[in-house]
């Protein structure tokens, strides 16, 4: 009732004092929605969503980040997507994603088609997750993200195998006298000089220090892990921007494992034995630990990779007794397969000790998705480092090799994933 009994010439000079008051908030809000919606474009197309290191290294875990959950609702919608749950599909149209001819760095043992694989479906397979897409790998991306930075793999010859596809997936945007391959002793650098950056692979098989850390000569059936030892190697990577580790396929030698609890310099050396997981989770807890008194998780991406699945008994998907790997060239499809070369007890351990970490570190699950590619393996065709004897010649599957992976083929995928985790974690 007051306002209404307001003079006219108060009214106006009410309008007067409110005027710029609205006029100041109604900028800010046309200025806060502009911003909306350039942000949500931004997202929507999909321009390097984590554009640079800087971005990357500031949430490093990732799990609260604001620009996360972004991400996230974009990419999954209302719920996560478990990109390491799905089921592969055939796609001659991208598949694969280089040419083996066309990537000098793949190693004589991983050259299928070179030394007369006659299938090629293995090459033309895509994961699809359930219920989203893996982002398109963008080497370019990939590279800048790299600039002034080291990127190192550390484990067995499986981790070797994703190190080389990396590169495979990163090598032509350089030009050729831009970039270089160099190997010391258990240490192989390659080098983007353009871009100031390594890419690393250092052979460690237990992580740890063991008899069988000579990079040429470790063939040895009775395996030796020393205890606490993992400085022994962990000096070689101090400084690495992204860290992928592995481990596993070496301390599968029995229901035991020998550890040395003194130095392999001693004289009288002091050896006990253990059960596999005991060992096992005695390496993974040194590499959490080493990882938190060593590297700036702030600045530092660290991942696991799973263990990597063979094929040796072709009886467990329905095949022939005494089979194995050779001669595959489909997938497995039935989504419950889990081959018993693949130590379940082994996937617990791992399980465990991360989930008591406090130590961010991303887990990269390859096991599943990789158990269904039996036809993905070197089998028979690789470079034999002994000649091959009559015997072996006459039954092709006592020399197939079903632990390694033919390059292009499924450790693409796993970079794939790696690249999913490093821009949307």
């Amino acid at each position: 009732m007051q306002i209404m009994n307001l003079s006219s010439h108060s009214l106006f000079r009410t309008k007067l004092l409110f005027s710029p008051y609205l006029f100041t908030t109604l900028l800010a809000f046309i200025f806060f929605t502009a911003i909306f919606y350039v942000h949500h474009f931004f997202i929507f197309s999909q321009l390097t969503p984590f554009s640079t290191f800087h971005n990357l290294t500031q949430f490093p875990s990732q799990e609260k980040s604001n620009v996360h959950k972004v991400a996230f609702a974009v990419e999954e919608t209302k719920e996560r997507c478990d990109v390491f749950k799905g089921r592969w599909v055939k796609d001659e149209l991208a598949r694969p994603l280089y040419e083996e001819s066309e990537c000098p760095y793949i190693q004589p043992q991983l050259t299928c088609e070179h030394h007369g694989r006659p299938d090629k479906d293995y090459r033309h397979w895509r994961w699809q997750p359930h219920g989203c897409d893996l982002p398109k790998f963008n080497a370019s991306l990939m590279l800048e993200t790299l600039r002034g930075k080291r990127m190192m793999f550390v484990g067995d010859s499986l981790n070797r195998g994703q190190y080389v596809s990396l590169v495979c997936l990163l090598h032509k945007l350089i030009p050729e006298d831009a970039k270089s391959e160099e190997t010391f002793d258990s240490l192989t650098v390659f080098t983007a000089k353009e871009y100031n950056a390594t890419i690393e692979y250092y052979w460690a098989p237990f992580l740890l220090e063991s008899n069988s850390d000579n990079a040429i000569i470790h063939r040895v059936t009775d395996r030796i892990v020393r205890k606490g030892s993992i400085n022994k190697h962990g000096h070689y990577w101090k400084g690495a921007d992204i860290v992928v580790f592995n481990t596993y396929l070496w301390w599968i030698t029995g229901s035991k494992m020998k550890v040395l609890l003194g130095s392999f310099d001693d004289k009288e050396k002091v050896i006990v034995e253990m059960p596999t997981e005991d060992a096992y989770r005695m390496a993974m807890k040194s590499m959490v630990r080493w990882v938190r008194l060593n590297m700036d998780t702030n600045k530092t991406r660290v991942f696991f990779t799973s263990m990597s699945p063979s094929h040796t008994k072709s009886k467990e998907w329905g095949g022939k007794e005494g089979g194995n790997c050779y001669n595959e060239t489909t997938p497995i499809d039935d989504p419950t397969y889990w081959g018993s070369d693949s130590e379940k007890s082994i996937m617990q351990v791992i399980e465990q000790v991360f989930r008591k970490s406090k130590v961010p570190i991303t887990f990269l699950n390859i096991t599943q998705l990789s158990s269904y590619r039996k036809d993905a393996h070197t089998s028979i065709y690789k470079k034999q480092w002994n000649p091959l004897s009559t015997e072996q010649l006459a039954n092709p599957a006592s020399y197939a090799d079903c632990i390694h992976w033919c390059l292009p083929g499924l450790q693409d995928t796993w970079n794939e994933l790696l690249f999913a985790k490093l821009f949307y974690p």
